[in-house]
């Protein structure tokens, strides 16, 4: 544990998070849409809610340390400046994704084929299996760029492949949720939000070389960032 949180105290927090981001996600699919048939929507909501509900449990089991450490996020949290800004874009751009495909469905009637949402739904629990495994590999993981005094350079699991396997999760999470929800207006700000990612992750990356013992040479040894053999 690394606050004076006991074990307790750390589930019902974690869980009370959990609740208000399911619920916050339910009624930004939900409200733009102004109706309860939008059946791609509560597809997406129930995998998304039974997902992370999932990992939530098991790292509360196996790894509280790592839930704790992820309990502050957004912004507020940030210590960089360029991360606040990057943060509170990133934070719009995410309600935006979510909420144009209801505000879609008015217009067009969502008309792209079941076999298609069906198959982005798949993509976007692999997406988030990526950042399960990339989680369940580094206990260090944070919600927020720092480096502890313990840290040390993980280069096992997905990290040999990529050096920040997480956010490859995400963005084919965020690249596959405008195609599970049924929509087209919402690609463009998908492929805005995977932009932001990046951006976040080249500054991260000059910290980590900065203050992280052993990180520069690992970068040699893993030279993609995001995607496997191409950046």
């Amino acid at each position: 544990m690394r606050s004076g949180l006991s074990p307790n105290e750390l589930r019902e927090k974690a869980l009370r998070g959990q609740a208000k981001g399911m619920i916050g996600l339910l009624l930004l699919l939900m409200l733009p849409a102004w109706a309860l048939t939008f059946w791609q929507a509560w597809i997406y909501w129930m995998l998304f809610s039974v997902a992370t509900t999932m990992m939530s449990l098991y790292f509360l089991k196996h790894d509280p340390g790592l839930v704790e450490s992820r309990l502050s996020a957004g912004a507020k949290a940030e210590r960089e400046q360029n991360q606040k800004v990057i943060q509170a874009m990133a934070s719009v751009v995410v309600c935006a994704m979510v909420m144009v495909p209801g505000i879609e469905r008015h217009f067009t009637g969502l008309p792209l084929p079941v076999a298609l949402v069906v198959g982005a739904d798949i993509l976007f629990l692999i997406g988030l299996w990526i950042v399960y495994l990339s989680l369940r590999e580094n206990s260090h993981a944070s919600s927020i760029i720092e480096v502890r005094s313990d840290q040390p350079v993980v280069s096992t699991g997905p990290y040999s492949l990529v050096r920040h396997p997480m956010y490859s999760g995400c963005v084919l999470a965020f690249l596959a949720t405008p195609f599970a929800l049924g929509s087209l207006w919402a690609l463009p700000v998908a492929i805005a939000l995977s932009v932001i990612i990046a951006v976040r992750l080249v500054y991260e990356e000059r910290f980590l070389k900065a203050n992280l013992d052993g990180y520069e040479n690992y970068t040699g040894r893993v030279r993609c960032r995001l995607i496997p053999g191409i950046w």
